[in-house]
């Protein structure tokens, strides 16, 4: 990890809700961005963030997230996701985050992420793998 990974780094990521992003188990007048993909755009966000400050060979996973979905966002709308860095512990990194479709604030979110080395994380899951295949 970089010198520069600290409290107070921010990132804006704008994205457009297109028809994959969007729920349709209500119809198509009722096409609006799904909650699992907001998360997704929440994560992928922050993630790139992280990268900017992370050495060779290290990457991030999602650990945990608070998330208040607070308005809808139609088919189509443009969507600010903003995130800042609230605090980094070792290799914890927790995230405020924000997002407003232009009209409305849809939601608030806390972010947690761990830094970690993809050689060490690809071995471990390897692993896993060889023990799974014992079940």
């Amino acid at each position: 990890m970089k010198p520069t990974l600290a409290a107070g780094v921010a990132a804006t990521r704008q994205i457009t809700v297109d028809r994959d992003r969007t729920i349709d188990f209500m119809g198509e007048a009722a096409r609006v961005y799904a909650t699992p993909m907001l998360v997704r755009d929440i994560e992928m966000t922050c993630r790139e963030l992280l990268l900017a400050h992370l050495d060779p060979g290290e990457d991030s996973v999602g650990t945990r997230i608070e998330l208040d979905h607070t308005a809808a966002t139609l088919l189509g709308m443009k969507v600010k996701i903003e995130a800042k860095i609230a605090e980094v512990k070792g290799r914890a990194v927790t995230f405020e985050v924000s997002a407003s479709d232009g009209l409305d604030s849809i939601c608030r979110c806390r972010h947690g992420r761990f830094v970690v080395d993809l050689k060490q994380t690809e071995a471990r899951l390897k692993a896993k793998a060889e023990k799974a295949k014992a079940l």
